[in-house]
């Protein structure tokens, strides 16, 4: 593992001062997978003052950031490094914190109270990486296990129910069958952990490589967060157009689409009332009409549930209510949506339309996504020469309707009209010759009254 200079001198200043001290956790298991190393914690044998008074000596600025837990963060060239002290948890009563912290001088100690193998690692440049859980073969087996007893480790923390999912998704790694058998049995557990930390791990989830294998082996788990998947799983869409049911098709098309956590979002959800809306027709075809209208007010209760942010809740209901409209690609209609949805909107619709699409039976739905890929093309090339498509392109405002004798509802009537009339045709946006046409309109709405 190679460290960055602040974090060895932070070490190298510990070690010299008579502690121990190691680069610990997700760094060094980052480092063992030769994927990029961002965040170095440090964990030490010196208690918190005696962390503190190491780096006031040697004039190296800190905060007291988990005091309780014994965690001091040094602030060195613009960087933070956590450096915690080695411990021991005591008793877990709400599955997520522990009762107490224990300080204790033992690295082995400390170790054994983290979630799993991979991350169980300390390294210094002395000692090289310190592997006493069985960490590094299980990187190179690409598993995820559990330090010690599963079962103890999630009722311990429940929430490490979550990460060993993500883990999975974003590192392709199985799960190991004990720990695996653990996650099942205390899966409810997770009800306990705050929605806003299961919320955080989930959509880490979601943007893994590895996802889909994720979502449909550990759907029950899944389903204790979002309990209005359930009857999504296995449930049948005898259509020409579908090939897979309810669950595996929103599994596909998440897993098909761009890495947005709001677009992979709003796939988990888009069909999510697609089995209260179910039709069969005559011949035997089930219809969903409504699903989308119905799926935004269960995606809302969801979103509540998880107390995402409103920037966030609003871009996955926006989604979900237009992820089954269609567009055409006339280029009047394309600056219709640009104006009435917004650009970065329908931008948006062209990656989880596309996304929902390539999850369907291609063999009709590929007309359409060839489609959808012209549309995006014209609206990049509206957007590009900056063509008018909003009111606010217009060539005159509200203002100059006012000079007319335009008044009240009659302004946005006028604009509207003009902008309709502009988008299809942009020459046109000039503003005497707009002058000129909404005079003419003035006189024709005045004769009709």
């Amino acid at each position: 593992m190679t460290l960055n200079e602040d974090s060895k001198r932070l070490i190298s200043l510990l070690i010299k001062s008579g502690y121990r001290a190691y680069a610990v956790g997700g760094c060094v298991r980052d480092s063992v997978l030769k994927n990029k190393v961002s965040d170095i914690d440090i964990t030490t044998s010196a208690k918190p003052e005696e962390t503190e008074a190491v780096l006031e000596k040697n004039g190296i600025k800190f905060f007291e950031t988990g005091l309780k837990h014994g965690t001091i963060t040094a602030h060195l060239n613009g960087e933070n490094y956590e450096i915690t002290t080695f411990r021991s948890d005591g008793e877990y009563l709400d599955n997520r914190h522990p009762s107490s912290v224990k300080f204790v001088d033992s690295l082995e100690d400390d170790l054994s109270r983290r979630d799993f193998t991979i991350n169980a690692l300390a390294y210094n440049e002395e000692e090289g990486i310190v592997d006493l859980f069985g960490g590094v073969e299980d990187i190179d087996n690409k598993l995820i296990r559990a330090v010690g007893n599963p079962s103890e480790r999630f009722r311990e923390d429940a929430l490490r129910i979550m990460r060993a999912l993500r883990f999975s998704a974003v590192l392709g790694f199985d799960i190991e069958d004990e720990t695996k058998r653990a996650m099942f049995e205390n899966k409810e557990l997770l009800l306990n952990v705050a929605f806003e930390r299961n919320f955080v791990e989930l959509k880490k989830l979601l943007l893994g490589d590895f996802a889909e294998q994720v979502l449909i082996n550990y759907r029950d788990i899944i389903a204790v967060l979002i309990p209005e998947l359930k009857p999504c799983f296995d449930f049948p869409q005898n259509s020409k157009w579908h090939i897979y049911d309810v669950y595996t098709h929103i599994v596909k098309s998440l897993c098909l689409s761009v890495k947005k956590d709001y677009i992979r979002f709003a796939l988990l959800l888009h069909d999510i009332a697609k089995p209260d809306c179910k039709t069969t027709d005559e011949y035997g075809f089930d219809h969903f009409k409504g699903h989308p209208e119905k799926g935004v007010e269960y995606a809302r209760v969801i979103l509540n549930r998880f107390k995402v942010s409103n920037d966030f809740k609003c871009k996955v209901l926006n989604l979900i209510e237009i992820h089954d409209l269609h567009i055409s690609e006339k280029r009047s209609s394309i600056k219709k949506w640009m104006r009435n949805f917004g650009a970065e909107l329908v931008f948006d619709y062209f990656d989880i339309k596309t996304a929902d699409l390539l999850a369907h039976n291609l063999e009709r739905s590929m007309p359409e996504i060839e489609l959808i890929k012209r549309v995006r093309v014209a609206a990049e090339d509206i957007l590009e020469k900056g063509e008018p498509y909003r009111i606010s392109d217009l060539a005159l405002d509200g203002s100059d309707l006012i000079g007319i004798g335009f008044k009240g509802s009659e302004i946005k009537d006028e604009l509207d009209k003009l902008i309709a009339e502009v988008s299809g045709s942009p020459e046109i946006n000039d503003r005497e010759r707009l002058l000129k046409q909404a005079a003419a309109d003035y006189k024709i709405i005045n004769t009709d009254n």
